[in-house]
């Protein structure tokens, strides 16, 4: 298939691709496909977390979820897989996005569940450790949680700004590297945000 001059079919048949080599109820084994370059696809992540196809937003979001289940990281770049097929995506910002947060247990034994705009929905921890960085122009905070993958392949989600206040809510300070932070327990880990000290 020529993902340059069929698009439209590229994106349909990558659809149905993708739902018949996945079992129902189970995500979709994209660490297990590894198929030759096809080419890149007229598909966009916004920064917002919109899904664009040939300009337009995609309004389907059972399909939308769909192609984020297939999407793939490799080093710099990403990818929509099938078994049979791997078509290159733009992504502005990260490829997912953390929406919405849920609170259990108080301290060190309080559990922050986060969910994303597909679907997918992560317990911060060792396993899916979030990350805060600054942006170097305004000093805002630019938070993220990673959702699936590892090393070169992970997949990051951003934290929306409204989910990232409501995690600050649940922040507390604790000592960390000889110093006082404050940070967010979740499963059991502290994850430092910025030192008691400057946030003062």
């Amino acid at each position: 298939m020529d993902a340059q001059n069929d698009r439209k079919l590229s994106a349909e048949g990558l659809a149905a691709a993708a739902s018949a080599a996945t079992k129902k109820g189970s995500a979709p084994p994209v660490h297990l496909w590894n198929p030759p370059f096809c080419g890149d696809l007229d598909m966009r992540i916004a920064r917002d977390g919109t899904w664009f196809y040939l300009g337009s937003p995609i309004g389907r979001e059972p399909l939308v979820r769909l192609f984020s289940s297939i999407l793939k990281r490799e080093g710099d770049r990403y990818f929509l897989v099938t078994p049979v097929e791997k078509v290159g995506i733009t992504v502005e910002d990260l490829p997912l996005h953390a929406i919405d947060v849920e609170n259990a247990g108080q301290g060190e034994a309080q559990i922050l569940t986060l969910h994303t705009k597909t679907g997918d929905t992560v317990c911060i921890g060792p396993d899916h450790p979030i990350r805060i960085a600054f942006q170097p122009e305004t000093g805002e905070p630019a938070p993220s949680v990673l959702v699936r993958g590892t090393a070169d392949g992970a997949l990051w989600a951003r934290i929306d700004r409204k989910t990232f206040f409501r995690l600050v809510d649940f922040g507390c300070h604790a000592p960390h590297q000889g110093d006082s932070w404050f940070g967010l327990w979740s499963s059991g880990q502290f994850f430092p945000v910025m030192r008691s000290a400057e946030l003062a």
